[in-house]
């Protein structure tokens, strides 16, 4: 139902600004615990011996992502319950048992798009396939992301959908580079993904998820997403 009125209402119009990031969602509900990793075989360091095969580094879930459809990419991404924390605006890491929510917001705080996955999944993850689902529902000009979407393949993804991605820098990389101007005042329109997260939580129930399972938290969720994406369209139009 949200894609058919994004389709109506968004579809025809350009788009300037896609703003993209994740929020947490708190449930009443027992986290799965980690598996444990399966050991291999470590290798000695050193140049290898004369006739040894050594195994290829399997390829990153980013790297994996490049050659896959939609379909597989949201399939591939976990979604059961377990522990999450995030660094907020303040500096302090915030803890929680639940899932993340990634949204895609348009200009007007109007959401686009939005997938839900596990809480300890990195926001970079989920990048190539919302912007994906995005871009067939919309067209859109800039993609604007913070630091924890800092990556080279994100960028040439979205620059293969016909955008101009616009992503902080993050520190882990060196010395942090500060945006261009013209793009530093571009990226300030990314704050409409900060305020429908917090519309979400604070008057569309996202704050007060008291169902159990993946699918039904992500049910609970759209219907706060749809009257959200709703209203917004009414305060363009008067």
């Amino acid at each position: 139902m949200h894609a058919a009125v994004i389709e109506k209402y968004e579809g025809a119009r350009l788009v300037g600004h896609i703003s993209r990031d994740s929020t947490e969602i708190s449930v009443r509900e027992r986290a799965v615990p980690k598996s444990k990793p399966v050991p291999s075989a470590a290798r000695k360091r050193g140049r290898p011996k004369k006739g040894e095969v050594i195994a290829p580094k399997p390829l990153s879930r980013l790297q994996r992502q490049q050659s896959m459809s939609l379909e597989e990419m949201i399939k591939e991404l976990p979604q059961h319950c377990d522990h999450g924390c995030k660094r907020d605006s303040r500096g302090y890491l915030q803890h929680w048992v639940g899932y993340k929510l990634h949204l895609d917001v348009a200009d007007g705080q109007i959401p686009i798009s939005c997938l839900l996955t596990s809480a300890s999944l990195h926001d970079s993850q989920v990048a190539l396939p919302l912007a994906t689902m995005t871009a067939q529902r919309v067209t859109n000009c800039y993609d604007l992301m913070d630091a924890a979407y800092d990556a080279e393949i994100i960028r040439a993804h979205s620059r293969s959908l016909g955008h101009e991605p616009i992503i902080a820098h993050c520190r882990r990389w060196g010395e942090k580079r500060e945006l261009d101007p013209h793009q530093e005042m571009r990226f300030r329109e990314r704050t409409a993904v900060e305020r429908v997260n917090a519309r979400l939580k604070e008057e569309f129930g996202g704050r007060l998820v008291r169902v159990r399972g993946p699918a039904k938290v992500m049910t609970s969720l759209m219907f706060g997403i749809l009257v959200l994406t709703a209203d917004q369209l009414l305060r363009l139009v008067v």
